[in-house]
């Protein structure tokens, strides 16, 4: 079965035609601060719910206080309602605790003018404690290729093209529909190895844009699956330039992030497990490591900005590579591998 978030409607139109006035007008004000910043509209988007939630739990249990009047006990009484009454999880209290630090930021540092004594109180209050939320889902190599040869086998084609970029390039679900059919020319294949995006594309980052960075793919592990939907697309007759397309009204139009949300029920099911996009990148981070392939290649692959990130992604358990190294003839030196390899 698919991966399932639990959202929680806290916000309706009649609680929000109740919340103080003066909470909004400033909430407005904020928000026009950040998208005079160049803040995305989906971080935007993202602090306008949380910023509701706060509000109307201002209004149904703090008698409808004005933010800049809040005290450590409300933010704590917040932080107990928010998980004990709602039912949000910890990591969910703690983004709308930090939207409301930003906000509190923001009128201590701009609006000082009005409120010169204002000061952020928030971060003076521990946080609730940072749990995981969802079982994480660990892909071993023989579960994608078993996944791939039953779509190959069903005539899935589009769906074994998106699975293995996935799986050999690690790029975001948002950035899956970003790739375009001319990237895999061989003039962008780098050492017979890897295709290097000849462009660069929109990645997670901060800005309306976000941030734009060259997209890497191992050629093994994918070519074979390309070479398919680029047949298949051929038989159809589907011209888009883009990659990843979906039929409408009658005509091939891009995929969204919609149509590949929507292809995880097929992969949860053939793998038996919860799926989710951002697990191949967890597997491709895994494989690299376990090759030994040097962390700073991982590094630059991913465009993190720091190797910090590698022991979050690298779901191999440390005794995994003992045997790797300790023998009974004794300890061992393992070479290291370049991504042709792989």
């Amino acid at each position: 079965m698919a991966r399932k978030t639990v959202y929680n409607k806290i916000f309706n139109e009649e609680d929000w035609a109740k919340v103080n006035p003066d909470n909004k007008q400033l909430f407005d004000e904020w928000i026009m601060y950040l998208q005079s910043t160049d803040k995305s509209k989906g971080t935007i988007l993202q602090y306008t719910n949380d910023m509701r939630i706060l509000f109307i739990f201002l209004m149904l249990r703090c008698q409808n206080k004005f933010v800049i009047d809040l005290n450590k006990r409300d933010i704590i009484a917040f932080q107990g309602y928010s998980i004990n009454t709602w039912g949000h999880s910890s990591n969910r209290t703690r983004r709308i605790r930090s939207c409301l630090s930003s906000l509190c930021n923001f009128v201590e540092n701009i609006m000082d003018d009005l409120y010169p004594d204002f000061r952020n109180i928030v971060n003076k209050i521990e946080a609730p404690v940072k749990k995981p939320v969802r079982e994480k889902t660990v892909l071993t190599e023989e579960q994608v290729d078993s996944l791939l040869k039953e779509l190959v086998d069903t005539k899935q084609y589009q769906k074994a093209c998106v699975f293995a970029l996935a799986a050999n390039c690690g790029a975001r679900l948002s950035e899956l529909v970003r790739f375009k059919v001319h990237f895999f020319d061989e003039a962008n294949l780098i050492n017979g190895a890897y295709y290097k995006t000849p462009t660069k594309i929109k990645i997670k980052g901060r800005g309306r844009n976000g941030n734009q960075k060259h997209k890497f793919i191992l050629k093994n592990g994918f070519q074979e699956y390309f070479d398919l939907w680029t047949q298949e697309r051929n038989r159809l007759g589907i011209t888009n330039e883009e990659l990843f397309v979906t039929r409408r009204n009658g005509e091939w139009v891009p995929a969204s992030d919609t149509t590949l949300q929507s292809w995880k029920t097929t992969f949860s099911r053939i793998l038996d497990d919860s799926f989710y996009f951002h697990s191949l990148r967890h597997y491709l981070t895994t494989k690299l490591r376990a090759n030994n392939i040097p962390d700073r290649v991982i590094k630059d692959w991913f465009g993190w900005e720091s190797i910090d990130m590698i022991e979050i992604y690298d779901d191999n358990e440390a005794e995994d590579s003992f045997s790797d190294f300790f023998t009974a003839d004794g300890i061992q030196k393992v070479e290291k591998k370049g991504l042709d390899d792989l």
